[in-house]
């Protein structure tokens, strides 16, 4: 648990995978490793999840640290934990996915979008906080104010987050940021463009780095 939750915190981007056949995952996944970054969220929206995701951990073990995205309820959860997810992420705020995470010593990264809600996930349990969907909310302006009364709360922004403003967000306080669309390009993917993902992957990390000082 420990291990995951550092690992996730280094790379400080977390590519959400949301796209429409296994093989897609397969190929996406590895153009995300070839790309510099190994922590990789599967949603549950994709056809056959579970079995995608123990297929990603068979292909690729501890070169990719798996999660599970969009579980909306702990029965779902602990399907992805049992299918090899080393993390857990939601959209939004459920209580009984925060504990049945702690039961499985497994990193929890629940959505709120409030200062209230992310707070309660905090007190829950959770390892780290999801703030979604940040486009619409302000942005890296809206990190750094909830940041002030609460910096005790290491907070993943997601939902808009493009490689141009990725810096700002680590900047703003954010210990990492997730991103969808924005490094898994739709077009690319239907297109088999997959090189596009590898450079989106490194631009995204150089990013990071970059406003860590770390560059």
């Amino acid at each position: 648990m420990n291990e995951t939750l550092a690992k996730i915190l280094e790379e400080g981007v977390a590519p959400v995978v949301r796209v429409s056949s296994a093989a897609e995952t397969f190929e996406v996944a590895k153009a995300i490793r070839e790309g510099g970054i190994s922590v990789i969220e599967v949603t549950m929206s994709v056809p056959g999840a579970l079995d995608v995701m123990k297929e990603v951990t068979q292909r690729f073990g501890r070169e990719v640290l798996l999660g599970a995205g969009t579980i909306l309820d702990p029965e779902t959860a602990r399907a992805a934990l049992l299918s090899g997810a080393k993390f857990v992420v939601t959209p939004t705020l459920n209580l009984d996915i925060i504990k049945m995470c702690r039961r499985y010593s497994a990193v929890v990264i629940p959505g709120a979008l409030t200062p209230t809600e992310i707070l309660t996930a905090w007190e829950a349990g959770a390892d780290l906080v999801k703030v979604f969907p940040i486009a619409q909310v302000g942005g890296p302006a809206y990190i750094r104010a909830v940041r002030a009364p609460l910096p005790q709360i290491p907070l993943v922004p997601t939902g808009g987050v493009n490689a141009e403003i990725a810096g700002e967000f680590i900047r703003a306080g954010a210990a990492a940021i997730a991103a969808g669309g924005e490094l898994v390009d739709k077009k690319a993917v239907a297109e088999k463009k997959y090189s596009v993902i590898v450079e989106n992957a490194r631009r995204f990390l150089a990013e990071v780095k970059k406003a860590r000082g770390k560059a």
